[in-house]
């Protein structure tokens, strides 16, 4: 949409050459943040001994940091990605991670363990 002067809404710059739309990226990224922070939780119950062992928080961060070469790898482009989409995807991840680890630790959830 061109405005009274001619110039064109920056949205529309924003989308143009770019191989993901602004929606879909908010999306991926939101189901990817989510997917992964479950995957996180499974994980943590699974090799952990217990609340108290560091090594859930192992698989928190595993989870966060596999997840933006994923994002490259789709066509999303992290190198626009501020402050505030960092810290959208670290929180996504953590209160998923936090919410079905605790959920497997309250039921005595046994998994069998990767090792």
């Amino acid at each position: 949409m061109a405005t009274e002067t001619g110039e064109t809404a920056e949205s529309e710059t924003e989308t143009a050459g770019e191989g993901v739309s602004p929606y879909m990226r908010s999306v991926i990224v939101t189901t990817g943040s989510t997917l992964a922070g479950i995957a996180a939780g499974v994980l943590a119950q699974m090799q952990a001994a217990g609340p108290n062992d560091t090594i859930g928080a192992f698989f928190l961060f595993g989870a966060v940091l596999i997840q933006f070469p994923i994002y490259q790898a789709i066509g999303i482009d992290t190198s626009d990605f501020g402050g505030k989409d960092y810290a959208y995807v670290f929180f996504m991840t953590f209160v998923l991670w936090f919410i079905s680890w605790g959920i497997l630790l309250t039921a005595g959830t046994e998994l069998p363990s990767l090792l």
